[in-house]
């Protein structure tokens, strides 16, 4: 049996990702006290009724605040009887939980009627560290709409064979930002720039007269040969420790050109080694 533990900040699409588990024929629990997982998943294997093999069980700040300090050991426990248990954890900035709870008019969870919204995050955040630091898998949601978010759900969690490590290639532009969810980045803003180029600037890495523009450069070949062989030389050895995502973050200026075209270089040469690779640019919408 595959156990998913779905956690994350208030706002941040937990709801969203339990939906599209069920959409999916996950069998799904919200709001369950962590120690209630085990017994639950006894009761699944021993029940006489078909159940799906995927067990989706959203956890949060609001219902076992004195077991959060606990969830590393309770991990192990649950491991160690033989479950395969994985932890998603999803999380976006202060600012986007903001405007999200603005929007909505929702009251945050841990408010109650005396905390202001942003203390209540960080609060909340706190909280969750314990459960962060053990999370497998972490998406954040800050540049993600909804439809975005249930597209990773499917592609990163629900369509991993069980004995494959999901690699993501994740394109990034430094002026918004750097993505808080990758295992590895790698700045190409040292290569040759195609935004220069005038009749090269309104396209994307994607397109052919940037791919031949950068395919000519010695320094962008170079660039990914290195990752290349960095990578293959490494991932076996995540593999070996039970890995289950990985996520290689390649980061240009805007995230436009130079990134792109490596994510897409990479994601093609894993993509003939490998069976689950994929890519997705942050700043292309």
């Amino acid at each position: 049996m595959r156990i998913i533990i779905v956690s994350g900040l208030s706002g941040s699409g937990k709801t969203i990702a339990l939906q599209t588990l069920e959409d999916l024929d996950c069998y799904c629990v919200d709001n369950l006290p962590f120690k209630l997982i085990g017994p639950l998943a006894q009761e699944i294997l021993t029940a006489s009724v078909t159940v799906s093999p995927t067990v989706a069980v959203g956890v949060d700040a609001r219902n076992f605040f004195d077991e959060l300090s606990q969830f590393p050991a309770m991990l192990a426990e649950l491991r160690a009887s033989g479950l395969r248990v994985e932890v998603l954890f999803l999380q976006a900035d202060d600012e986007i939980l903001l405007k999200r709870y603005s929007e909505t008019r929702r009251r945050h969870p841990l408010d109650q009627g005396n905390v202001p919204l942003r203390e209540a995050i960080r609060h909340e955040r706190q909280l969750l560290g314990p459960v962060v630091a053990c999370a497998d898998l972490i998406i954040d949601t800050s540049d993600t709409n909804l439809y975005q978010l249930r597209e990773l759900i499917r592609a990163r969690v629900h369509d991993t064979p069980d004995e494959a490590m999901s690699l993501l290639f994740e394109s990034f532009g430094f002026k918004n930002g750097v993505p808080s969810d990758a295992d590895f980045m790698f700045d190409v803003r040292c290569l040759p720039n195609p935004h220069w180029e005038p009749l090269l600037r309104p396209l994307t890495g994607r397109d052919q007269p940037v791919i031949d523009f950068l395919d000519r450069q010695s320094e962008v070949r170079t660039m990914i040969n290195d990752l290349r062989r960095l990578l293959e030389d490494w991932l076996p050895s995540f593999e070996t420790s039970s890995r289950s995502y990985l996520t290689v973050a390649i980061g240009c200026t805007g995230g436009q050109h130079r990134s792109v075209f490596i994510a897409e270089a990479l994601r093609q040469h894993f993509s003939t080694m490998r069976r689950h690779v994929m890519v997705r640019h942050r700043e292309l919408k």
